[in-house]
Parts: structure tokens; C-alpha cells; sequence
């Protein structure tokens, strides 16, 4: 067997936030010290071992000294823990309002998952695979998120089935709180053509005429501006996405997707200043 010494690159307060949150997790559960296999720091680096560099579950338990069933609990462990500091999407609105932001945007996509074998029925009346997303033409979990103008994720939602439409997903998750924010907030909200005619304070790009004329220049002007701020919102999910990247393909019950990607987000905050 070969050994060798690895750096995993992040800073060392980005374990150390997690680690004082199992600290205070296990204090609330009344874990005696010197019971568990691994401190709350080494719990915190071997989560986000997992999170940065995708690897292996029982490879990583076993280069932790911890069995594979250990392993296993202590990742679904550090993700429920972190998943509940996720922000409310009223409370990520406010926050917004508060550091000036003139706009937040909404943006969904599919995260890749392993099938999942249940079945659901189309518009249609056609049985249909209910984690297939015909759109990204893979099976997978629907999370809309709120980036801030800049890109910077701000909030994610629970997950939907990938049949799930973005419109509909929204509809479920974030339109209420969006709608509250532009009537209380003045904190109006950038989408795609994927969400037209969600509602007030939702903006999206007119879409062409089907009778074949143009749109006249001031329409296009909104257009061209519209879609130039909001593509910064593709932004979210590159960083979410792009920094953890055990989040591209996950082979972990798609029904677990949502509490993963909120734990990436807080982690994403620690590291960047907004969570200490």
C-alpha cells in the first residue's frame, strides 16, 4: 500500500466554522467527549474533503480511520447540520434589500443524479420518469436559486423532481417571497423566457411575436439589458457548483439533493465573510 501526504485547498476557517457547529451539535445531543471517532474539526475536513474533491465515500473514511458506515453518517451528519443555517428566502431577500442590492436574480437548474426508478404521469397522460428533466436531457434534482447582481448565490431551495419545470418549481418555492419583496421591498427580480408570466415583480424578456413582426427598439433595448444583467446569475451555480464539486453528479438519493446543495451554500458563505 502507498501513503502519501495531500493539501486540501481551502482555508482553515472553513473547517473551523463547520467544527464549531458540531461542537455545539453534539453538546445539544449529549455526546460525551471522547465517544466519537473523529473531532468536530477532523469531522469538518473529512466532509469537506468529500464537498471540494468528490471523492469516494469509504475511501475517504478509510484514510480517516472510520468505518464505511461511519463515514456515511458523519457526512449526512455535517450536511443536516449546515443545511439548517441555510437562509430563509424572506431573510436572503432583506438582507439584500439592506446591502443595497437594486435586484436579485432567479436562476434553476438540474444537478445531475443517479436514476431513481419512480414514475409519475405527464401533461400528456404518459408515464414518465419523474427525476428526468427532458430539458438537460439527464435524470436529476430541480433547485432554483437568488443570486445577488453580482452572481454570488444568496439563497437555494429544497429540491424538485428533474420533470419538474422551473416555473412550476418557483411557483412552489420562491414566488410568494418574491412577489412580497417587490410590493414591501421595492426589490424586484431578474428572470430567464423560462419563467414568463410568473407575475409582478418578475421580469423576463418579451418574447418575439408569433405573427411574425418585430419588436420594435425600445422592447429590444429591454431585452439586450435584461438578459445582460441576468446572465450574471449563471454565476450562482458556477460557484456553488465549481468550488464543491461532489454537487456535478451525485449518487446519493436525488430526494437528499436540496439539503446537500444548502450545506454547499452555507459553506460557500463561510468562505466567503457573509456566515462567521
Amino acid at each position: 500500500m502507498i501513503t502519501y501526504r495531500a493539501t486540501l485547498d481551502v482555508p482553515r476557517e472553513l473547517a473551523q466554522n463547520p467544527g464549531r457547529l458540531l461542537c455545539a451539535d453534539r453538546r445539544e445531543r449529549g455526546t460525551r467527549t471522547g465517544t466519537r471517532a473523529l473531532t468536530c474539526y477532523r469531522h469538518a475536513v473529512f466532509a469537506l474533503r468529500w464537498f471540494r474533491e468528490n471523492r469516494d465515500v469509504p475511501a475517504l473514511a478509510r484514510d480517516h480511520g472510520i468505518s464505511r458506515a461511519t463515514g456515511y453518517r458523519y457526512l449526512d451528519e455535517i450536511i443536516t447540520v449546515l443545511a439548517e443555517r441555510a437562509p430563509d428566502v424572506h431573510e436572503a431577500l432583506e438582507r439584500a434589500k439592506n446591502e443595497g442590492m437594486a435586484h436579485v436574480i432567479l436562476d434553476g437548474k438540474i444537478l445531475s443524479a443517479d436514476r431513481l426508478a419512480e414514475k409519475t404521469t405527464s401533461a400528456k397522460g404518459e408515464q414518465i420518469d419523474l427525476w428526468y428533466s427532458g430539458k438537460a436531457r439527464e435524470h436529476g434534482g430541480n433547485i432554483q436559486t437568488l443570486p445577488a447582481p453580482n452572481g454570488f448565490p444568496l439563497w437555494v431551495s429544497d429540491v424538485e423532481p428533474g420533470s419538474v419545470h422551473d416555473l412550476t418549481a418557483a411557483r412552489d418555492h420562491v414566488l410568494g417571497a418574491l412577489y412580497w419583496a417587490h410590493s414591501q421591498l421595492d426589490l424586484p427580480t431578474l428572470a430567464d423566457n423560462g419563467y414568463d408570466g410568473a407575475g409582478i415583480g418578475v421580469l423576463t424578456p418579451v418574447k418575439q411575436p408569433v405573427d411574425g413582426q418585430t419588436l420594435d427598439p425600445d422592447t429590444r433595448t429591454y431585452n439586450t439589458l435584461l438578459r445582460g444583467l441576468r446572465r450574471l446569475g449563471e454565476r450562482g451555480f458556477a460557484l456553488l457548483t465549481g468550488r464543491l464539486r461532489a454537487q456535478r453528479h451525485l449518487t446519493t438519493n436525488p430526494r437528499k439533493i436540496g439539503h446537500i446543495v444548502k450545506a454547499a451554500l452555507v459553506l460557500t458563505h463561510f468562505e466567503h465573510g457573509r456566515l462567521t
